[in-house]
């Protein structure tokens, strides 16, 4: 099995910090990219729990603006990690993207944004703007 890894770029005053958690690496560095190219710091972990652990170090944890994950991935699935988050981060913005539509009613009462994937990258690039800007209605 391959170790987890996190990827950190330095931050830009100009750029908003987006935690990306996604066990798929083609994919994870495709969201990467198009969300970077917008203007965004992106840091990308590939499992959930790589990503629990920098968000409990208090520095990382207020440098983040919002958390996209996955849905499926191994040993703690999406409505694990976000419950664990929410104990720390109650009002971080959580976007969940999933590729299963009867996934949305496991983040019930979570305050989170759940999507179907797939979508355009202009899509991903509006939703996070007005997720990093301002109130979005949560679906779940």
């Amino acid at each position: 099995m391959e170790p987890t890894r996190i990827y950190r770029r330095e931050a830009s005053p100009r750029m908003t910090s987006v935690l990306l958690v996604d066990d798929n690496a083609v994919q994870a560095a495709t969201r990467r990219a198009i969300l970077a190219r917008a203007g965004n710091e992106v840091t990308v972990a590939s499992s959930a729990a790589s990503a629990l652990l920098s968000l409990e170090e208090h520095d990382f944890l207020q440098s983040i603006g919002l958390l996209i994950t996955d849905h499926l991935m191994p040993a703690m699935n999406g409505p694990e990690f976000v419950r664990s988050v929410r104990k720390f981060a109650p009002h971080l913005p959580v976007l969940v993207v999933s590729g299963l539509p009867d996934a949305e009613p496991e983040y019930h009462g979570l305050n989170v944004i759940f999507r179907m994937k797939p979508f355009a990258p202009e899509q991903l690039i509006s939703l996070v703007r007005a997720l990093l800007g301002g109130p979005v209605g949560r679906t779940a």
